[in-house]
């Protein structure tokens, strides 16, 4: 199970794209179980592959010749963002009077590398690198001082892209509603051997 976050669709009214033909897209790269949330283009689906940068590449040429969208795209797993979200849980206590971001980076780039030379006031913001990803938080009433927002300027920002907390938590809960519970799968497996068994069983003979 995956996660395709796009980057920079339906925003401003630019790189405009439907949900239902970007999933209809997804579909016709053998794609299964295709499911979109909210119109940032999130997009779930299940796949064969497991090379996770292999798969951007696929999609993001598709996006090119079907769509014209040359956003890049960041795919993750669904591993990979349940431990995102127990990090989550760990490095982050909700204030209101702060906003919550997590900034998703493709494969290549190292999340430490990315934040390495801009320098953080932590009466303003505060960031948390961890695999693939900065947990990026900022005072509401301070947030246009951020040294983050200074990464929209720069080449990296296209190998990037935010989603809030909420739809971080939201994507995984549909992620998880969509794979079947390990316990679930192991009792219908025993279900079907169970029916299997009683189908080969020789029947007994009734008495009249």
């Amino acid at each position: 199970m995956y996660v395709a976050l796009l980057r920079g669709i339906n925003v401003g009214g630019n790189n405009m794209v439907s949900m239902k033909a970007l999933k209809e897209s997804f579909e016709t790269l053998g794609f299964a179980d295709v499911q979109t949330y909210i119109n940032s283009g999130n997009v779930l689906f299940r796949a064969k592959e497991t090379d996770a940068r292999e798969l951007e590449d696929r999609i993001d040429r598709m996006l090119a010749r079907e769509h014209a969208l040359k956003g890049k795209t960041v795919v993750r797993s669904e591993e990979e963002m349940t431990r995102l979200v127990k990090t989550i849980e760990a490095e982050w206590t909700r204030d209101p009077d702060w906003r919550y971001n997590v900034v998703f980076l493709r494969h290549t780039l190292d999340p430490n590398a990315v934040v390495k030379d801009i320098a953080l006031d932590p009466d303003v913001e505060r960031v948390v690198c961890c695999p693939g990803t900065l947990l990026w938080s900022a005072r509401v009433n301070s947030i246009t001082r951020s040294a983050m927002l200074k990464l929209s300027s720069r080449p990296v920002y296209q190998e990037m892209t935010v989603r809030n907390v909420n739809t971080t938590r939201k994507i995984l809960e549909l992620m998880d509603r969509m794979q079947p519970r390990a316990d679930t799968r192991h009792a219908e497996k025993r279900t079907r051997l169970t029916r299997a068994a009683a189908a080969r069983a020789p029947r007994k003979a009734t008495r009249r």
